[in-house]
């Protein structure tokens, strides 16, 4: 155990044999994560690449698969380019919002902001054939919430560049959805974030949908960084998925705006972060962790609370950005390096890690699995940020089952 940790100080993820036989200078590298980003940057690039590039083409409807769970419920060709659309767009949005480069890096990621930008205008354009549905159906009031929320994340790099007859559209999409209501759980979140964003650009919003989120939301706290999903709670990664991470979001807005309270935002951040200390718990020393719940074909979107609350230098005491950044690098190593998550066309497929359609929800289709993309927000920091520069450092699973000393863990009053 002793030398399987020494090895972890090396490299986050114990890469590859012929990676750590090299030189000196590149096991420098290594330690201090210019590797971990180097691969958090092709992985997010691989997986993001086939939906935005198509859209940028008008191929997405004529090239995405459309691979269903059992018993699926929805209207699949009006909900789930949507889907990929939002969902991938929110969990690129950090990168994309840092400045240009000359590096290889900056490069793909300039060309990736490129094509999503010319997507995006596809997408409300109805001469498009890739125009996308807002008007009818129920689940586009959760997947509209993902293109607001990656707003909300990245104005200057996704907002501000669009033209103004996009604009006009994403603005006209966004009110149409007021004429549905969803599921009374996180799904209130999806109305509050869509119009937070509308209040954000000094549009028309609809405060009575923002404030219900939230106070439900407080009424939904059950304590130590938990909400239940509605009524009852649920035992799952919703938290994650959806909940701390868009309230965080939202609430902030709120504040930033005098339209909400400082505290509460404060509050939410305090909750986020604890329930970013039990997420870097569960990731074990080999990089798996409990597969339970609804949705866990969204894979490394578990993670996502875990990774904004690393985003905005949050962390709870005694977690260090460094063992984040190698215990999340594991994990996507042990799912990401193989192809068993992608099809021949570099599509994502229905399942947890490799083809497994049974796990598979009524409501999955191939768009809601790019929920995926949502544990790389940390990209979102420069490589020169600690997280990123720092040394490679053993995660919490690590040191306990090796022997180390730990801290004990405690829960939160507020």
């Amino acid at each position: 155990m002793k030398k399987y940790i020494i090895v972890l100080l090396l490299s986050c993820a114990i890469l590859p044999v012929q990676l750590l036989a090299q030189s000196k200078t590149n096991k420098k590298q290594i330690a201090n994560g210019a590797a971990d980003r180097a691969f958090w940057v092709k992985t997010l690039y691989k997986m993001s690449y086939p939906v935005v590039h198509n859209l940028a083409e008008e191929t997405l409807k004529k090239n995405m698969p459309l691979e269903k769970g059992d018993g699926y419920g929805l209207n699949v060709t009006k909900v789930t380019y949507l889907e990929a659309l939002g969902r991938t767009m929110s969990g690129l949005a950090p990168w994309l919002a840092l400045p240009d480069d000359d590096t290889e890096e900056g490069k793909m990621r300039k060309s990736m902001r490129q094509e999503l930008l010319k997507g995006l205008a596809n997408s409300v354009n109805p001469a498009s054939p890739d125009y996308m549905n807002y008007r009818t159906e129920s689940q586009p009031l959760v997947d509209a919430a993902f293109v607001a929320h990656a707003f909300l994340r990245a104005p200057k790099a996704l907002w501000e560049p669009l033209d103004e007859i996009t604009k006009k559209r994403f603005v006209e999409e966004f009110k149409s959805l007021r004429t549905r209501s969803g599921a009374y759980n996180n799904w209130l979140l999806f109305a509050g974030i869509t119009e937070g964003f509308l209040l954000s650009i000094g549009e028309q919003y609809d405060p009575a949908r923002v404030q219900f989120a939230v106070n439900k939301l407080k009424e939904w706290y059950v304590g130590d960084s938990w909400y239940s999903d509605g009524a009852k709670f649920s035992m799952d990664y919703y938290n994650s998925f959806v909940i701390h991470p868009m309230l965080v979001d939202l609430l902030k807005l709120l504040a930033d705006k005098k339209r909400g309270s400082l505290n509460d935002y404060n509050t939410a951040v305090e909750r986020m972060s604890r329930q970013a200390a039990y997420l870097e718990r569960v990731i074990s020393p080999e990089g798996t962790f409990p597969v339970y719940g609804r949705s866990m074909t969204y894979r490394t979107a578990v993670f996502q609370a875990l990774a904004q609350t690393a985003l905005i230098e949050k962390l709870p005491e005694g977690v260090e950005p460094e063992q984040v950044r190698c215990a999340l690098t594991k994990v996507m190593h042990k799912m990401y390096d193989g192809n068993q998550n992608f099809d021949k066309d570099g599509w994502l497929v229905l399942g947890f890690n490799g083809h497994q359609p049974k796990i598979a929800d009524s409501y999955t289709s191939t768009g809601s699995l790019y929920m995926a993309t949502m544990g790389f927000l940390t990209l979102g920091l420069p490589a020169e940020n600690k997280f990123w520069s720092g040394p490679a450092l053993p995660w919490t699973s690590v040191k306990a089952w090796g022997g180390e000393m730990i801290m004990r863990d405690h829960k939160i009053e507020n």
